[in-house]
């Protein structure tokens, strides 16, 4: 996906304003598993994601937990260090080779400041992230394993070509050893 069409998806700029966003904006890539993001650390950027998948977890002394996915087309943020320059809570892994566009947070500030329309672009990113976050809460206090794993193959079915059976049970909050049962009742 190219950055015009990942700006548009989130709010649709006037061309000025886009142009004034695209040219603080630069093209990084790393590769499978590089930690894009380290929790307790603060994020001085925003990246979207060109090319590739990453999974975003917490760890805990036993594990860790992964409570997001991120494909082509989507933010990769720490909302902890956008909004209040504090360090994050999670860890950003790439699962794939990866291609991102990047933003330094303050410069995107400073725009907000400059132009309106990067404003309510902000506004809008900042909606659709907690909009997300909603989501996933929500899923995760009122669904079982087995409708969020019938969510997970409805909404995200290339999830499970791309991303380790590990992973996914993580996300699902299940072992996986009771994934491969839900998977195999659902043969």
């Amino acid at each position: 996906m190219n950055i015009k069409e990942i700006i548009d998806t989130i709010y649709s700029l006037p061309q000025a304003s886009k142009e004034s966003l695209i040219q603080h904006i630069s093209e990084v890539s790393y590769s499978k598993g590089f930690c894009l993001m380290e929790a307790d650390k603060v994020i001085p950027y925003i990246y979207f994601l060109k090319k590739g998948i990453v999974r975003a977890y917490a760890s805990t002394e036993s594990n860790d937990i992964t409570f997001w996915f991120g494909t082509e087309g989507e933010t990769i943020v720490s909302m902890k260090s956008y909004v209040d320059e504090k360090p994050g809570y999670e860890n950003i892994e790439l699962l794939e080779d990866c291609e991102f566009y990047r933003l330094e947070t303050s410069k995107l500030k400073t725009l907000y400041n400059e132009d309106i329309h990067i404003a309510n672009w902000g506004r809008k990113f900042a909606e659709h992230e907690l909009v997300k976050t909603e989501e996933l809460i929500i899923s995760r206090q009122y669904k079982t394993a087995m409708e969020r794993y019938k969510d997970l193959l409805k909404e995200k079915p290339y999830l499970l070509q791309r991303v380790q059976l590990g992973h996914i049970a993580s996300y699902l909050g299940i072992a996986q050893v009771s994934l491969s049962r839900i998977r195999a009742e659902i043969k």
